[in-house]
């Protein structure tokens, strides 16, 4: 089997445990519900959100559709460069990172796209998929649904400390998903592993 080929295998396995997660979360929780995993420390915690990784968003229906169709062309390039560098026969090392990174975002742009169409709102309710009288959005207009939640360190700041003295603060604050590990995963490693590849590159 060709490196691409296997890197497409890998591709397929990570949106599929990455879907699997988010459908069962979606057909079986309500927003805003949440499932203490280790204490309060992991939480299944369901949200969702109209836009990047770890919740960030950009606001309105025309910031939704852009980012889409960002994400979109990102993809394609993302998959244009790793079919190169397997080509190359690249460091597996970078191509798994490659591989994690398009696989990160293509699970959050099959959320966008489609999940719109295909459950209705989670509101006071748990979604069902294909309902009656069909999605809550568009195409392109769906939310990424978010679960992971690890609020390690709780409390307040200091009355002391600067800008925020004495208001309420959590870390890590952010709920995100698979799709968003693997994006953060596969940057770190190219960063920590593989800039050597890129300095060779360019001295070629």
């Amino acid at each position: 089997m060709s490196l691409f080929k296997k890197s497409v295998a890998f591709i397929v396995l990570l949106l599929i445990l990455d879907q699997a997660l988010k459908i069962w979360i979606k057909t079986n929780m309500m927003l805003g519900e949440s499932y203490h995993i280790f204490g309060d420390w992991f939480q299944i915690y369901f949200i969702e959100n109209n836009g990047m990784a770890f919740g960030m968003e950009l606001e309105g229906e025309w910031g939704k559709m852009l980012l889409s169709l960002f994400r979109i062309i990102a993809v394609c390039g993302i998959g244009w460069y790793l079919l190169d560098i397997c080509k190359k026969k690249a460091p597996m090392g970078l191509i798994i990172a490659i591989s994690l990174i398009f696989a990160g975002a293509m699970g959050n742009i099959i959320d966008s796209a489609f999940y719109g169409l295909i459950f209705n709102d989670s509101y006071y309710q748990v979604a069902q998929f294909l309902p009656e009288g069909g999605g809550y959005s568009s195409f392109l207009h769906g939310k990424v649904v978010d679960m992971l939640y690890f609020p390690l360190v709780e409390g307040n700041f200091p009355d002391w400390f600067p800008i925020w003295k004495g208001e309420h603060f959590v870390f890590f604050r952010p709920v995100f998903n698979i799709a968003d590990s693997y994006i953060t995963i596969g940057v770190a490693f190219i960063l920590l592993f593989q800039r050597n590849y890129f300095v060779k590159e360019e001295n070629n």
